[in-house]
């Protein structure tokens, strides 16, 4: 292929996004936030707030948290929606927010490597 018919593709590629921007290309290959629903990120920063409130900004950064316990509470949460409970009695806020939270809780600490990871041993672990 010689530079003229790849430029033309490159320029065909481009026209394809409203803006015809190249950065527009790199910005699509990237997580799409757009893609994510905004109620429920909501939802999630107002549970992360009234946790913030009781036990402090980003705890699980500062001291070691155990998966069992954020696994725990998130599966109290989980069966409270399940038998038809939609908001938790102490928040206020969707049993399914507090999932969430649980979830992100777990994924945060893992990279930061304050997650003690004491889930049983299975011979399904990676």
């Amino acid at each position: 292929m010689d530079r003229s018919e790849m430029l033309k593709r490159v320029e065909k590629y481009i026209a394809q996004y409203p803006d015809g921007n190249p950065k527009t290309i790199l910005g699509q290959a990237k997580p799409r936030m757009s893609d994510t629903p905004t109620q429920s990120v909501r939802l999630l920063g107002q549970v992360h707030t009234m946790g913030a409130e009781k036990y402090g900004a980003f705890n699980w950064r500062e001291h070691n948290v155990s998966s069992t316990v954020y696994y725990d509470a998130a599966m109290r949460h989980l069966m409270a929606y399940f038998d038809g409970e939609n908001l938790d009695a102490e928040s206020g806020l969707p049993h399914l927010a507090h999932v969430m939270a649980c979830a992100s809780i777990l994924i945060d600490a893992k990279h930061h490597g304050t997650l003690n990871d004491n889930r049983p041993v299975t011979e399904l672990a990676e």
